[in-house]
């Protein structure tokens, strides 16, 4: 970004005010008053507790999956939909999340997202049908998509100075809770009494905490809103954003994110799989996993910081692309000898998340271009991602190793890493839309 552009959102005004409501009894245009003391330290909880809770409806599911199909008799068929429903919600979902955000604000979107998460989490565990296991899980689902799309606005819209690191911290909570989730889902439900049922309601009380923070946040901004609907039309029809699909950047960007989601699939749905057929035990290979995923923790919040400095995150990607080449030839030379070693790598590379997340709120100029560029990039992204695991398991069953499907997963790094060359350029949509400031 410029430093022009950057002095610009770095202004206090541009993230410390918020016009005052009108009084009904004057026709006044509003004064731009401070933002309560409050706002700050309760958006930066929000925005963590938000990200907690934005995979553990996900990965607590996978970690009781065996027993949720036996206990509600699911066939293979609904079992393999299930699996894939959740980047099929988060592409559909996530695409209607640009007009919700300009009908109610971006920070109501998001409260009403995490009651969704809850709602959903409470209701699936009482399910006693697959149809309504299913539903109650796309409703979660549809909340956790709402809420990927916005976070980067909110945190555009608030925090314009601080950007890398507000990224960071909620990606790691994001990292953190995912983690979490696949670590103690099990020995918890088994401490619980072993029914899967309780084992998955107790993910319902973290969304519950989650919405409180953003009730009072939503309010404040619903004010500032009123306020904001009072301006003249023209102002609204600037804030719409620039046309998306108009913009190399905002493509590459969606096409990065697909494709470093089908690296994420892929290994969190076969890396197990992956060691135990080279001899590695089945808790150690999960262990394995656990290792991978663990590694986003830490550089979940140190990428994005160090993204926010730079003018292009070319060489980032590029970074995290060849940790991820290195890891797939370990994977088809040396499976089980360096197991460990590929493990840590392959975390490394998945890493490309928080780092187009970083992107996304770099790469437009305002509230309105990220929550655009947000939506847009996250919806093609995650509909690019869904063939990618399906793919991966019809090769291994066809070939009957895993030879050809390493190859795969390896080429499908070199796309990825031109793709994060070309949106890690120092433009933004805004530019390209030929839109003015």
């Amino acid at each position: 970004m410029p430093d022009e552009e950057i002095q610009t959102l770095n202004r206090p005004e541009a993230a410390r005010t918020v016009p005052a409501p009108s009084r009904s009894a004057a026709p006044a245009s509003p004064q731009a008053q401070p933002d309560p003391t409050w706002l700050g330290p309760v958006l930066i909880v929000g925005i963590v507790l938000a990200a907690l809770n934005l995979r553990p409806a996900i990965t607590s599911l996978g970690a009781l999956f065996e027993e949720v199909r036996t206990g509600l008799g699911m066939s293979g068929t609904v079992a393999g939909l299930i699996t894939s429903v959740p980047a099929l919600c988060f592409a559909v979902f996530g695409i209607t999340a640009p007009r919700l955000s300009r009908r109610f604000g971006p920070a109501a979107v998001v409260c009403a997202g995490m009651a969704a998460v809850a709602a959903g989490l409470l209701i699936r565990p009482f399910a006693h049908a697959a149809a309504g296991f299913l539903a109650a899980s796309a409703l979660s689902l549809a909340g956790i998509a709402l809420t990927n799309v916005l976070l980067p606005v909110i945190v555009k819209r608030w925090f314009p100075d601080r950007v890398g690191t507000m990224t960071g911290l909620y990606s790691m909570a994001l990292a953190l809770g995912t983690s979490l989730a696949a670590a103690v889902t099990v020995p918890m439900t088994s401490a619980l009494g072993g029914s899967w049922r309780t084992g998955l309601l107790v993910w319902a009380v973290l969304a519950l905490v989650a919405v409180l923070p953003w009730l009072p946040v939503a309010a404040a901004a619903r004010r500032q809103k009123r306020a904001a609907d009072s301006r003249a039309a023209a102002t609204v029809r600037a804030d719409a954003g620039p046309k998306i699909v108009r913009s190399r950047t905002a493509w590459a960007l969606a096409c990065y994110f697909g494709l470093q989601a089908t690296g994420a699939y892929i290994t969190m749905g076969w890396l197990p799989q992956i060691f135990r057929d080279a001899g590695v035990s089945a808790s150690t290979a999960g262990v394995l996993l656990a290792v991978t995923m663990v590694m986003g923790v830490p550089l979940a919040f140190v990428i994005p910081n160090l993204a926010g400095r730079m003018k292009n995150q070319g060489a980032i990607a590029v970074t995290l692309g060849l940790f991820g080449l290195v890891g797939y030839t370990g994977l088809h030379f040396a499976p089980a000898a360096g197991a460990w070693a590929w493990a840590l790598l392959l975390g490394v590379s998945n890493c490309a998340f928080p780092l187009v997340i970083t992107m996304i709120g770099l790469r437009a100029k305002s509230p309105a271009g990220v929550v655009k560029l947000s939506a847009f990039a996250q919806s093609v992204g995650y509909l690019i991602s869904i063939p990618g695991p399906l793919l991966i398991g019809a090769l291994y069953q066809h070939s009957g190793g895993w030879d050809l499907p390493l190859t795969v997963m390896a080429a499908l790094l070199v796309p990825q890493i031109a793709l994060g060359v070309l949106a890690g350029r120092d433009r933004t949509i805004e530019d390209e839309c030929g839109m003015r400031d």
